[in-house]
């Protein structure tokens, strides 16, 4: 059940066309990776599978180019949890679902079907990959790129300090938002505003709101009446 709803999200997304084989354009393998969520108490949240495309097999200037792509520190995540407690801020959580297939592949890539689900019509044909697929060296910066760019659009500005947090300043009333990866904490004094943000990302993205914080990086978050 697990890898066919991985496999729906896939084709929902258009990630790959199929093409005939041509012995001078290399495919990659890809993979299943199976994982247990769990919950912040240890409880079993859900089975989750994903498709991996085996990025090692890639060669450089041939499918894969830059792969850099920043994640917040600790110390930032910590930082904004602390002024969070001070100023009484409210802290809410989204999970991108499939973030790294909402970037833009720029590259010519080349996959083998995924197993188990290769196609009764044309079981030689391979996948020309349009999106980053979890796996592929550049996917990471893909997925960063697309998101930064949007939230520049939204009034959103890179801090100096880590390139995974941005801040929105508007009538004295900040919005920051921590990035890691496909895990954002929005945080600020508003809630009103932190709702607009959530309104505006889930918009464009698809997203999962998991409301206040409770459980980030290995850190749980505890809400009491005199702070955190």
């Amino acid at each position: 059940a697990a890898m066919n709803e991985e496999m729906e999200a896939l084709c929902k997304n258009e990630t790959w066309d199929l093409v005939p084989h041509t012995p001078h354009k290399k495919a990659i393998g890809c993979r299943w990776i199976y994982k247990v969520k769990h919950n912040a108490d240890g409880s079993v949240n859900r089975l989750k599978a994903r498709l991996v495309a085996k990025g090692y097999a890639q060669t450089h200037d041939i499918d894969y180019e830059e792969t850099f792509a920043p994640v917040a520190k600790m110390t930032t995540v910590r930082t904004v949890i602390a002024v969070a407690a001070t100023k009484g801020w409210h802290l809410h959580q989204m999970d991108v679902k499939n973030a790294f297939l909402q970037g833009e592949l720029e590259e010519e890539v080349y996959m083998i079907q995924p197993p188990g689900f290769e196609s009764r019509v044309h079981p030689n044909a391979v996948c020309r990959l349009k999106k980053p697929l979890y796996g592929l060296k550049q996917a990471p910066r893909a997925w960063h790129s697309k998101i930064t760019q949007y939230l520049h659009q939204i009034g959103f500005r890179m801090s100096k300090s880590d390139t995974s947090l941005y801040i929105r300043h508007e009538s004295n009333n900040p919005i920051v938002i921590i990035l890691y990866v496909d895990d954002l904490v929005i945080g600020g004094k508003d809630l009103a505003e932190i709702n607009k943000v959530k309104s505006l990302l889930s918009g464009r993205f698809e997203m999962k709101d998991l409301n206040e914080l409770h459980y980030f990086l290995g850190i749980e978050v505890i809400r009491t009446p005199v702070g955190i």
